[in-house]
């Protein structure tokens, strides 16, 4: 388990983040989010200690982190950080040796991700000779060529059309299942709702939300039901259950008292008008975060 408690990091007068905590546990993705300059890549350079924070610490299975967890990390990071002019397996070799791979290990670990990722072709090219997208595939080998029990991912599916994409996700969600940890920073907010239990949301260096994905969503949520009816919509104003309701081309959203059972007022409504379709909606991840961001902008 990965713990992060009260982490704070100064750049002279400016806190790029301050008394941020949270926990990663094995076998769940992680999300974290938040704007520009919201404090993420300071968060995920302080856990893989390329700087130092001024105060809080960071604890792995409840032991200070030190040389040897370095070891166990695996690092995605937003801009591609490989060696051009370097041929591909050449690469993998230099980055998996620093993380304390033998040959053989690394020759049979690099094989089968060729293999996985059917690019078995492309390790004696170099990288420059290489689309954005295989580029992207040789940058995720790198991090998880040692099988490392925390797998940080940076913005994973940069320069992925949506086959890759999925090929990538199913092979985070593969890893998940072996029980590891990952964090995932990303400004895919369908995709960070597809793949994250847990998430936090950063602004302004301090944490915003924090917690179960689910939890927040019914916190945040309210009661919405969403319907498909043929009949002046102006009969929606008899109902006093009905706090505001929204009109679509398709559809329309209502929002509902917290203490109304849907159920209950699905059989009052169709007792006044004909219902083609009912269902009880949640709000997205990314109305969570523009209308949380929104909010901390207004104040």
């Amino acid at each position: 388990m990965l713990e992060v408690k009260n982490l704070t990091k100064c750049y002279g007068n400016i806190k790029a983040i301050e008394n941020v905590s949270f926990v990663s546990s094995p076998g769940k993705i992680f999300g974290l989010l938040g704007p520009n300059g919201a404090g993420k890549s300071t968060t995920i350079k302080s856990i893989i200690n390329i700087i130092k924070p001024n105060s809080g610490e960071i604890l792995f299975n409840g032991e200070k982190i030190n040389y040897n967890f370095l070891n166990k990390i695996g690092y995605l990071p937003e801009e591609r950080g490989l060696y051009k002019k370097s041929k591909v397996y050449d690469v993998i070799t230099y980055l998996a040796e620093l993380k304390g791979l033998d040959r053989n290990q690394l020759k049979k670990n690099a094989n089968y991700w060729f293999e996985k990722l059917k690019i078995k072709d492309l390790k004696d090219r170099k990288i420059e000779e290489l689309s954005k997208g295989n580029q992207q595939k040789i940058q995720f080998i790198c991090s998880l060529i040692h099988n490392p029990d925390l797998l940080i991912l940076d913005e994973p599916f940069s320069g992925f059309d949506p086959i890759n994409q999925q090929e990538i996700k199913n092979l985070i969600l593969e890893f998940v299942e072996s029980g590891k940890i990952i964090i995932l920073s990303t400004h895919q907010m369908d995709t960070a709702e597809k793949l994250c239990s847990d998430i936090l949301l950063l602004n302004k260096g301090k944490s915003i939300i924090c917690g179960s994905l689910k939890d927040i969503k019914q916190k945040f949520g309210g009661l919405h039901i969403r319907i498909n009816m043929i009949e002046n919509t102006d009969l929606l104003n008899s109902f006093f259950e009905i706090i505001s309701y929204e009109v679509f081309n398709n559809f329309i959203e209502l929002h509902l008292m917290d203490n109304v059972i849907p159920s209950e007022f699905l059989k009052k409504l169709i007792e006044k008008v004909p219902i083609n379709h009912f269902s009880i909606i949640e709000p997205t991840l990314e109305k969570i975060f523009i209308d949380t961001i929104k909010g901390q902008t207004i104040k």
